[in-house]
């Protein structure tokens, strides 16, 4: 009896601290959008809008349990956006994940990654500013100090 109680408080617990993770974020007009997918998320580089690199985002995106499916592309890039969003970035290019690996902490762990990017405004091109690419960039070196 006092086992079931004890479930019961902490299934009831786990519920109220993941309510507000599971809330619907709300719709957000991006630059771009890959249709596909639903998020400024891209496998490849952007050529026709000039931009800066923001930083490297890396994922890991796990399987609840052994049974779970692997996880989809569309789940993949949702992560991967979660954290080009947070360093303010309006898409992610040349977007990568591998095959899933079993950890000591899951029973699959995707690794996947991205290029955070940031779209140059009409006045930064108007003065001349420089966009990147992602030719020649290497984001294991990239420290974000220097191009």
């Amino acid at each position: 009896m006092k086992y079931a109680q004890i479930l019961a408080a902490v299934s009831i617990a786990a519920m109220v601290i993941s309510t507000p993770a599971m809330a619907k974020k709300k719709d957000v007009a991006h630059v771009m959008v890959n249709e596909e997918m639903g998020v400024p998320v891209f496998p490849y580089d952007i050529t026709d809008k000039p931009y800066k690199i923001v930083g490297v985002v890396t994922a890991g995106v796990r399987k609840a349990t052994i049974f779970s499916k692997e996880p989809s592309q569309k789940k993949i890039y949702d992560e991967i956006w979660e954290r080009g969003e947070k360093l303010g970035a309006d898409a992610v290019i040349g977007a990568k994940y591998g095959d899933s690996h079993i950890t000591a902490l899951s029973w699959g762990n995707t690794k996947a990654g991205g290029v955070a990017i940031k779209f140059l405004t009409a006045e930064e091109i108007a003065a001349g500013t420089k966009g990147d690419t992602l030719e020649g960039f290497d984001p294991e070196a990239w420290t974000g100090k220097t191009k």
